[in-house]
């Protein structure tokens, strides 16, 4: 069993607002993607606190950004600082003590994923997992909770940033109807019906299920938190690991850990394909429509050749939802004029655009999803069909596989 320390994360001012806001819900705290780097230690003596805490933030960018381009098979080199205040999104606080004239601390920092992606030559390379919904099932107590009330465990996943990730995670914030769709049992239920219609509201085409049991040895004592990473309609087990620490103060730096290590879990599952979609999710596809004298009574005076033409329906246009990964603008252009040209495509414009993430593009064609995806697959792109929407997205192995393992991991 492995022993965690107990020193939490010391979140900035923004991220406690953020959660602490609404007591109904847990909003993420990061859903733009960029890629972090974390765990990075700073000790610099300037004429004045200010100058050396803005001397610390410029070294960590620099420490930061060699890491990232070694972790992304790019070789770590140095770009400008002019250039990295260009594509730092964010300085992350883990720790810092600040003097008259000195600055320590170890601080995190998130570079904008698109500008980075451009900069190491790997726009495009790195391909994430279908949109997985995550339901985070807390026991404590006896009794499972997932959105019913506010958990420490939904907390610790909305405080996770999934930019270094190569899991696409559909996190829910607990408000509105998560309560009712997204329970402690609904993961018991096999359904394939009700989850098409869970997954479809959430747009997402398949579920993760990580789970923590907290064993609390007494009050304000040691506990131990049990982690299971499940997935799939049918709650099926990828892995499991305990974790344990010496107070109950540290729960958060328990629940964190906890999350980093079911993610690279996750991301071992997909890497290996255990983690991939379940078909049966698929909607089903829609009968083809009956031609000739099956379709009606036969026309006096017509051969059968102009009655099958004549009883055909005119083709329905159905609106089709894209997902595709768009590392540019020039992609977005070009996903689209793929689109346009498949046959029986009449329209094909972007409705929602993610630069560097997945953009959606809605699609109005003559015929059915399934014909859809088949054109697609023909012209040789990977899809995914879902429920009413497709997943497409071209495989292209990196020149170096990103390093999953997390950058501040706690000492064992």
């Amino acid at each position: 069993m492995a022993v965690l320390g107990i020193a939490a994360l010391a979140l900035g001012p923004a991220v406690l607002a953020q959660i602490d806001g609404d007591r109904k819900g847990v909003a993420p705290v990061d859903s733009s993607g960029s890629f972090e780097v974390g765990g990075i230690d700073v000790d610099v003596v300037a004429p004045s606190a200010q100058a050396a805490r803005s001397a610390g933030w410029r070294i960590a960018q620099r420490k930061g950004w060699q890491l990232l381009s070694r972790r992304l098979g790019a070789g770590g080199g140095l770009v400008p600082d002019g250039t990295l205040d260009a594509i730092v999104a964010g300085i992350v606080v883990e720790n810092e003590q600040i003097g008259p004239n000195r600055y320590i601390a170890r601080l995190g920092v998130l570079f904008d994923r698109s500008r980075a992606a451009e900069i190491l030559g790997i726009a495009g390379q790195v391909n994430r997992s279908p949109p997985l919904l995550v339901i985070p099932v807390q026991w404590s107590g006896g009794a499972p909770h997932v959105f019913e009330r506010r958990t420490a465990w939904q907390e610790a996943w909305a405080r996770f940033r999934t930019g270094n990730s190569t899991v696409d995670y559909v996190r829910p914030t607990g408000t509105g109807p998560d309560s009712l769709l997204l329970n402690a049992g609904q993961v018991l239920r096999p359904g394939r019906g009700w989850w098409r219609t869970v997954l479809g509201q959430y747009g997402a085409l398949d579920v993760v299920i990580p789970v923590v049991h907290l064993y609390p040895t007494y009050p304000g004592g040691p506990v131990v938190g049990a982690f299971q990473a499940r997935f799939g309609p049918d709650n099926r087990l990828i892995a499991q690991f305990n974790l344990r620490v010496s107070s109950a103060d540290a729960i958060p730096a328990l629940l964190d850990e906890g999350v980093k290590r079911l993610d690279a879990a996750y991301q071992g599952a997909l890497n290996s394909g255990i983690l991939r979609v379940d078909p049966s999710l698929f909607a089903p596809p829609e009968p083809e429509p009956l031609v000739g004298e099956d379709a009606g009574d036969a026309v006096p005076g017509a051969d059968e050749g102009d009655l099958a033409i004549a009883d055909r329906p005119a083709a329905a246009t159905t609106t089709i939802s894209v997902q595709a990964d768009t590392p540019n603008a020039a992609s977005v252009t070009a996903v689209e004029s793929t689109l346009r040209g498949v046959p029986g495509v009449r329209s094909a414009a972007t409705t929602s655009l993610a630069l560097g993430g997945i953009s959606v593009v809605r699609v109005g064609f003559e015929g059915s999803i399934a014909q859809l995806q088949g054109a697609l697959e023909a012209r040789g792109w990977q899809v995914i069909a879902g429920n009413g929407a497709l997943r497409i997205f071209r495989t292209v192995t990196p020149t170096a596989p990103p390093n999953s393992a997390p950058d501040n991991a706690t000492q064992q």
